[in-house]
């Protein structure tokens, strides 16, 4: 190997890092029935092309190597390689071979992996952190300002030209941008997953092309990702005729007592979606406390454990100030098969239980998404964009009655990326988007009542429970 000729340092991407593709070896020739060798047999592996430069290594396929990860660690240690053939030591007659000398190498190593493989090397490989002292960490978002969009538009600009696409009009450029804030979930951020704003892009020209046009626009971005949606959305397609047919049961409508819409986001890998689902509560004379039956089926993660446990410190210190908590709760998610996990759901919780205390039945035409702390304070979740459309579906099959609606907390409006046709259902007061902070925000949603009068009506529930069951304890 011979850089000197070079403009720059050389730069190696070893996309197959197997032992002798990284190390060299020395090769062998069949004559007259064995196998010899000679000086000019003796093969460069990457790390010799880019002594003196940079060698980038995808760490996934590095570690599936055998010997590869151990000889390269020997080599930055030593500063030299060796090259020489695998396997010599488990040889029972060892053969008479080559041995170069050792070539002196300075170079730098770009291990390219996950958070997941760099904790691994941290933690179990103690020679890692001595070797790779600098970690670069890439966001899979950026922020959404005009110096970012500019930088986008010239990047769809440059994919079109390398890749022989049609161009982008302005309108394109721009519905581009927005699916790509969708893709963060957040309107003030970019999203950096650019593989899959290379598959709209690619199909957007097609889609163009077909059309006759000689420009890729709007209405072209917006067939694209919805046929990118159809080839991905049969499960949710499926939730939605059994919503319909009345298979699984959500109520758009009218009122009840201790049951309400909670959201939930469903992950298939390649599609996202939200989906409502029937939360109830009942309450009874006891002292069993709130009983998470998803728990007590070991269907429930331990995020949503914590959270069940944290409505009872609500429930603690907003009502069993002067009077014990004589109750038993039992809280589920209706027609759950699959498990359920996280906080978001807990201030649906929180509102079935306490209607099912008080007796005061609550809005079936408005779902509610939104963790809660001890304070009764709402905190952001995740996914809210999907949870708004995934009820916005269920309404829509079942008929809009210009009053249906979702809860978000106040901190989620920033992640809002709806559709075009929700925010046109919105703006025709078809369908509408609630914010609050606090329960007592959502207490007066769900119930027209006032939040102050809620809570006298659960207080004296709870006060006739507790004096009930003294009388029954006292005989």
């Amino acid at each position: 190997m011979d850089n000197k000729a070079t403009a720059h340092a050389p730069v190696i991407f070893e996309t197959n890092p197997t032992y002798y593709n990284l190390f060299g070896k020395i090769e062998g020739r069949a004559r007259l029935g064995t196998v010899v060798t000679d000086f000019m047999l003796i093969k460069s592996g990457a790390i010799h092309k880019a002594n003196g430069g940079y060698l980038i290594i995808q760490a996934a396929d590095l570690f599936k190597e055998p010997f590869a990860w151990d000889a390269l660690k020997r080599t930055l240690n030593n500063g030299e390689s060796q090259i020489e053939n695998i396997g010599q030591e488990y040889l029972l007659f060892p053969t008479v071979t080559l041995k170069p000398e050792a070539i002196p190498i300075d170079v730098k190593i770009i291990l390219i992996g996950n958070p997941y493989i760099y904790s691994l090397l941290n933690v179990y490989d103690e020679d890692f952190k001595k070797l790779f002292k600098v970690k670069v960490d890439f966001d899979v978002e950026m922020e959404r300002n005009p110096q970012n969009i500019k930088k986008y538009a010239e990047l769809i600009s440059e994919i079109v030209k390398t890749r022989d696409l049609l161009h982008f009009d302005t309108n394109g450029v721009a519905e581009i941008i927005d699916y790509s804030s969708r893709l963060a979930e957040d309107k003030t951020k970019l999203s950096t997953r650019f593989n899959e704003i290379l598959e709209v892009l690619y199909e957007s020209s097609t889609w163009a092309e077909l059309d006759g046009s000689s420009l890729v626009t709007k209405e072209h971005v917006e067939k694209a990702i919805s046929e990118k949606i159809y080839r991905s959305n049969r499960i949710e397609e499926r939730l939605l005729s059994m919503i319909e047919k009345e298979e699984i049961l959500v109520d758009t409508e009218g009122f009840a007592t201790g049951q309400i819409n909670g959201l939930s986001v469903i992950d298939t890998v390649d599609y996202i979606f939200g989906q409502p689902s029937r939360i109830t509560a009942r309450v009874y004379l006891g002292n069993a406390g709130v009983v998470n039956i998803e728990r007590e089926a070991k269907m429930s993660g331990r995020i949503h454990n914590k959270a069940v446990m944290i409505l009872t410190g609500y429930l603690g210190e907003k009502y069993a100030r002067s009077i014990p908590l004589s109750i038993s709760a039992s809280l589920t998610f209706e027609q759950n098969y699959g498990g359920i996990e996280g906080d978001s759901a807990s201030c649906a919780e929180l509102m079935a239980l306490l209607s099912a205390i008080a007796s005061v039945p609550v809005r079936q035409d408005i779902a509610v998404t939104g963790s809660l702390d001890q304070h009764g304070k709402i905190q952001p979740v995740g996914g809210t964009t999907y949870k708004i459309e995934g009820f916005y579906h269920a309404c829509k099959l079942k008929g809009f009655t210009g009053t249906q609606g979702v809860v978000i907390p106040c901190q989620n409006i920033t992640n809002l990326m709806l559709k075009p046709e929700v925010i046109a259902a919105a703006q025709e007061d078809k369908f509408h988007i609630y914010t609050a902070e606090t329960i007592d925000d959502v207490i007066e949603i769900m119930t027209g009542m006032q939040a102050e009068e809620f809570h006298n009506k659960v207080k004296e529930s709870l006060k006739k429970m507790a004096e009930t069951a003294k009388k029954f304890y006292d005989k």
